[in-house]
């Protein structure tokens, strides 16, 4: 148990370990999970059997938990990872082909086609979200593709130019961490019955390339600068869409974004303080 500043309870729990997660979801009498932990795309092609390992069994740990009635309901976030190179590019669908190239989106389609599974074959109430890059000022860049739309506004907080790994017309679909948090509330609050995807739902906030975001942020301070020179990353995003079509979630839980790129740029200058 750890002590925390909020009025919340905090357990750290071995996501792989089934007897410590039912252990603590059956003390705290926990009915519903929000499934977090896995390794992220970048990070994850560092060490591809630990990324299968902790995105894999710590799912089927849920999974089977919802299976035997110990919770009722779940929450596992998908990933447009699950894309290739095959997919389409442009408001990619939410059924078309999925060839992902990092172990992370193996993992996250294998993830989507599981939770599909015990939907239908078990009765569980297991809901997800392909989610596309988050921007968020309240963590630090943490292993993923898309992490650039976020460390960019760090170098600008601390005065630094940003060397980006990403080519500077790369577009990808990004999501503000307010609108990302919404859309799983209103994933979850909505009826089962509404809800014809028993994998996973695109949803999708704006599109956006690195000098996008940097034209925005020059326009806080003029000196900052941005230098591109393109990683093993690069291949990774290159297999992504550009923007996605997510239909389904706004006709059967009425997703709808609230933040497009300047009104992301503006909330993240007023939370991390940047003069």
């Amino acid at each position: 148990y750890d002590e925390s500043k909020s009025d919340l309870k905090y357990f750290r729990v071995d996501a792989l370990s089934y007897d410590d997660l039912k252990k603590n979801i059956l003390d705290n009498d926990i009915s519903e999970v929000y499934h977090l932990a896995a390794i992220l795309s970048a990070k994850g092609e560092k060490d591809p059997m630990l990324t299968w390992n902790l995105n894999m069994n710590s799912l089927f740990n849920i999974l089977n938990l919802a299976k035997e009635k110990i919770i009722k309901k779940v929450f596992w976030p998908s990933s447009i990872a699950v894309f290739g190179d095959h997919s389409s590019k442009n408001n990619t669908p939410q059924f078309t082909d999925k060839e992902p190239i990092t172990v992370y989106g193996i993992s996250k389609l294998a993830g989507e086609n599981w939770c599909k599974y015990y939907n239908e074959r078990h009765g569980t109430d297991v809901r997800s979200i392909r989610f596309p890059g988050v921007i968020s000022y309240n963590t630090l860049p943490g292993g993923g593709t898309t992490d650039y739309a976020n460390d960019i506004f760090h170098s600008l907080k601390s005065g630094k130019n940003y060397n980006c790994y990403l080519k500077e017309n790369t577009i990808l679909p990004m999501i503000y961490i307010d609108d990302a948090i919404n859309g799983i509330v209103k994933l979850m609050e909505s009826p089962k019955d509404n809800l014809r995807i028993k994998s996973s739902y695109n949803i999708s906030g704006f599109s956006t390339s690195p000098k996008m975001i940097a034209e925005e942020l020059k326009n806080i301070n003029k000196e900052f600068k941005v230098e591109y020179k393109s990683d093993f990353r690069q291949i990774i995003a290159d297999s992504w869409p550009n923007s996605i079509k997510d239909k389904y979630a706004r006709e059967d839980w009425d997703w709808k974004e609230n933040f497009d790129l300047k009104k992301t740029v503006k909330e993240m200058i007023s939370k991390l303080n940047i003069r």
